[in-house]
């Protein structure tokens, strides 16, 4: 295993997956082995693997203790990943019940919930505690400054994002909710400078075609949402 993390440092990808996956075979109840070989192909963006992993892993837990919330996350994001959202939701839950105040957790929940208008009320307050535990996190500063512009309270969401941007310069998604958050209070110039710099820091395909329509039409009129008219998580699918 530790041979199979050094190869990994090395960023020879395919030979620690190669390694992992001999471990595996030859003693499918390795339960650290399984983990690894997750966290490799969600790091590499094979989700659908990964979750693979992360369940076999899972399977070998009887009762889950505390230490086990990360492998209930890693499933998580796995699975939010690959579109499967009730059972990575499940998943951050878990981990959640198993380590109530990880602000990672906390965050992709709350961000999660924030991004789909589901839940609002309590995806603001997990961001919220996340944001006590880590106020100099960017990620988690971005997923407070995204809440408030759901909730089309556009100026804190400036002053948010703004926040955020300094922390993490370089992140394609949070310069895009900023150039979102400017457009809506009329700052449009900085608003287009801001999806700009999003794309010119590789964004995700999709968001990718997002932000070049952006540049192309601005910011559509999107009403905003209140805590009381957000679904339920279950009617999102």
């Amino acid at each position: 295993l530790e041979v199979a993390l050094n190869l990994q440092r090395l960023d020879k990808k395919d030979e620690a997956k190669s390694l992992l996956k001999t471990l595996t075979d030859s003693d499918p109840k390795d339960y650290e082995a399984l983990v690894t070989l997750g966290n490799l192909y969600r790091n590499n963006e094979e989700f659908a693997p990964a979750a693979d992993a992360y369940n076999a892993a899972i399977a070998l837990i009887t009762t889950p203790q505390r230490d086990n919330w990360t492998v209930y996350y890693y499933r998580g994001i796995a699975l939010e990943r690959i579109k499967q959202w009730d059972k990575a939701e499940a998943d951050f839950r878990k981990a959640l019940q198993l380590e109530p105040d990880q602000p990672m957790v906390l965050n992709y929940l709350g961000y999660s919930m924030i991004d789909k208008k589901i839940n609002l009320t309590e995806a603001i307050a997990m961001v919220r505690k996340a944001v006590e535990l880590k106020p100099n996190d960017g990620y988690i500063v971005d997923s407070l400054g995204w809440a408030h512009f759901r909730l089309g309270e556009y100026d804190e969401a400036v002053k948010q994002l703004e926040r955020a941007v300094e922390l993490k310069p370089a992140d394609p998604v949070i310069a895009d909710h900023l150039g979102d958050a400017y457009w809506r209070v009329g700052r449009q110039l900085e608003a287009r400078f801001q999806w700009q710099h999003a794309k010119d820091n590789k964004p995700e395909p999709d968001d990718l075609a997002r932000i070049d329509k952006k540049l192309k039409d601005g910011l559509a009129d999107e009403p905003a949402v209140t805590p009381a008219q957000s679904a339920p998580s279950g009617n999102n699918g």
